[in-house]
């Protein structure tokens, strides 16, 4: 039920937000659209812990912060690669298993292994991510450990207690 009240609250705050138009008949209207729409994602059996996950919101966005401070950091050993008069990389493929276990968790850790600068995701293969990056020597399975148990813990972290209860 908490998934359906935060999809209607998150509906109404962008339809608001967007329309700015606050006459009665409108605000009828809107209401009536957001229900429709959440009575169809009901049926369609769409409204679940992905995708509605209002109650990780907090996590996942101290993980967008600290993967900002990451993505800054990388940025100076691709500026200094691309700026020295010979280009200085030493490219690899790196195979890396995640702990993450729901499609969104592997999401946001292919997509920011990929907005890193140097690294690329390929290919995700189960429990398995194909990676590419410019330096072979901070290629390995351990450098990305710390990202994977950060996106692990914003998008899976209370999964398995809340499958047990």
């Amino acid at each position: 039920m908490g998934y359906f009240a935060g999809l209607i609250f998150v509906l109404a705050a962008l339809w608001l937000g967007l329309s700015g138009i606050y006459k009665p008949l409108l605000l009828i209207l809107a209401g009536i659209s957001i229900l429709i729409s959440v009575v169809l994602a009901s049926r369609l059996e769409t409204v679940d812990r992905e995708g509605s996950p209002y109650g990780r919101t907090i996590p996942i966005l101290s993980y967008w912060a600290w993967l900002l401070v990451e993505i800054f950091k990388a940025n100076w050993p691709v500026i200094k690669a691309c700026v020295s008069a010979n280009l200085n990389i030493n490219p690899a493929f790196v195979r890396v298993k995640t702990r993450c276990e729901s499609d969104l968790a592997k999401t946001i850790f292919a997509n920011s292994i990929t907005l890193t600068p140097g690294t690329v995701t390929v290919e995700v293969e189960g429990d398995k991510l194909l990676i590419h990056a410019l330096f072979e020597e901070a290629a390995t399975p351990a450098s990305f450990d710390e990202m994977d148990h950060r996106s692990y813990r914003a998008a899976d972290g209370k999964r398995k207690e809340e499958l047990a209860a």
